[in-house]
C-alpha cells in the first residue's frame, strides 16, 4: 500500500493519515486509490467503532492536486463518460465515510479546501485547529464541485450559507466555521488532537449496537440518498472539469495571476 496515506489502530480506534505534506495533502492518482483502499478495510473491520481523520503537516486537504492537472489526475483524454465513472469511484471515498457503521471524525489539522472540504464534510463529526483555514474553492477552479459536498454542506450549515460558500468562494477560518456549525469545536493547534482522541476513546466505549444504529437513523432521515447526489455531482464536476475555463483556472493558477473565465 502507498504511503500517501498512513493508517494505524489502537483498540477501537482507527487513525487515517493523509500523507502528502509537500503537497499540503492534495489528492492525486495514487492518494485516491489508496484512500480508497484504506476506507474500504476499515469499513469492513468489526473491530473498528472510530475512525479519526487527519492529515500530516499545515494541511487537512487542500482538495485535487491543480498541479497534475484540474481535476488531480482524475480527468484525462478518455471519453467523457468514462471520466465520469472513474471520478463516481473515487468519489466513494466521501461515501464509506458518511455510511460505514463506525464514527468518523475529521480532525481539520490545517488547510481544508475543494475535495478535502468535502470529505471533513462527510464525516460525522468534524473539530478544528484554530490556525485551520477552509475554502470551497471549486469556482476559483472553473468547475462544479464533487465528493459530496454540495450535499453534506447545506445539512450541516443550511443551505442559503452553503450557497454562498459555494458563490463566492471565499477563504474563512475557524473559528468562522465554529460559528456556522461546520466544526464542532475550534481548538488550540496543540489541543486538537489531544482532544478528539478523548472524544474517540469516549465514543468507542460506547453501546456499539445502539451507537451503529444512531448513525444509521441519521443517514435514513436524509433524501435524496447522498449516492444520488454523487452520481450527479460526479457528471456535472467532469464536465466542468473538461472545458476552457477550467484549463484556464489551472493554468492561472501554477501562474500565479487571475484567471480570465471565457464560458466556454
Amino acid at each position: 500500500m502507498s504511503d500517501t496515506v498512513l493508517y494505524e489502530t489502537d483498540g477501537a480506534i482507527a487513525t487515517v493519515t493523509l500523507n502528502r505534506p509537500d503537497n499540503m495533502n492534495t489528492m492525486n492518482d495514487d492518494l485516491l486509490a489508496t484512500a480508497a483502499d484504506v476506507f474500504e478495510r476499515v469499513a469492513s473491520e468489526d473491530a473498528i467503532r472510530v475512525v479519526v481523520f487527519t492529515g500530516n503537516g499545515r494541511a487537512f486537504c487542500a482538495g485535487g492536486d491543480l498541479g497534475g492537472g484540474a481535476g488531480g489526475g482524475v480527468f484525462d483524454d478518455r471519453p467523457v463518460r468514462q471520466q465520469i465513472e472513474s471520478l463516481r469511484r473515487a468519489m466513494r471515498t466521501s461515501q464509506l465515510l458518511r455510511e460505514m457503521p463506525k464514527v468518523t471524525i475529521a480532525a481539520i489539522n490545517g488547510a481544508c479546501a475543494g475535495a478535502g472540504l468535502s470529505w471533513a464534510c462527510a464525516c460525522d463529526l468534524r473539530y478544528a485547529a484554530e490556525s485551520a483555514k477552509f475554502n470551497t474553492a471549486f469556482l476559483s477552479a472553473g468547475v462544479s464541485g464533487d465528493f459530496g459536498g454540495t450535499w453534506t454542506l447545506p445539512r450541516i450549515v443550511g443551505p442559503s450559507k452553503a450557497r454562498e460558500l459555494y458563490m463566492l468562494s471565499e477563504r474563512f477560518t475557524a473559528q468562522d466555521a465554529e460559528r456556522i456549525g461546520l466544526v464542532v469545536r475550534a481548538l488550540p493547534d496543540d489541543e486538537l488532537m489531544p482532544f478528539i482522541r478523548h472524544v474517540a476513546e469516549k465514543l468507542s466505549k460506547s453501546a456499539p449496537l445502539a451507537l451503529r444504529r444512531i448513525k444509521a437513523n441519521f443517514n435514513d432521515s436524509e433524501r435524496p440518498r447522498f449516492s444520488e447526489a454523487l452520481d450527479l455531482e460526479a457528471d456535472r464536476h467532469t464536465r466542468c472539469a473538461l472545458t476552457e475555463d477550467a484549463t484556464e483556472a489551472a493554468a492561472a493558477f501554477m501562474e500565479k495571476r487571475e484567471p480570465v473565465f471565457r464560458g466556454r
